[in-house]
């Protein structure tokens, strides 16, 4: 932050460094928005794997209903991390793969699985 003057108030102090803020980390604040919304992360999880339809993400994340999984979808979609593959079968196929730039959230999914694996404490485990 650049060095304030004697005397400023705080006010000024404090809309400097909310200026700052937005000016060093925007792109950080929007991939946090993106991956910490409710199913994102699990999705993102199971699609590392390998490309799956509709209804093999929903066995593998079976509390999200199938509206929200259609929802975050199609947001992962808008976001250009994962794409929709229909294939001209009977019946039609369609696939869930993540693209290059969902690609690259694997180390970070990967790093956020080993702190959790460290640091959190799972019901499951308790048992």
């Amino acid at each position: 932050m650049r060095q304030m003057p004697i005397g400023t108030s705080f006010a000024k102090i404090e809309r400097e460094v909310k200026t700052m803020d937005r000016c060093i980390c925007p792109r950080f604040e929007e991939a946090v928005k993106i991956i910490s919304k409710k199913w994102i992360g699990l999705i993102i999880r199971v699609l590392m794997e390998k490309p799956c339809r509709f209804r093999d993400i929903r066995e593998q994340i079976p509390l999200m209903s199938e509206r929200m999984l259609a929802e975050r979808l199609k947001e992962l979609e808008a976001n250009e991390l994962v794409e929709r593959r229909v294939y001209p079968e009977t019946p039609v196929r369609i696939e869930y793969a993540l693209t290059k730039k969902g690609k690259a959230l694997t180390p970070v999914i990967d790093s956020i699985q080993s702190w959790a694996d460290e640091w959190i404490e799972c019901e499951e485990e308790e048992l």
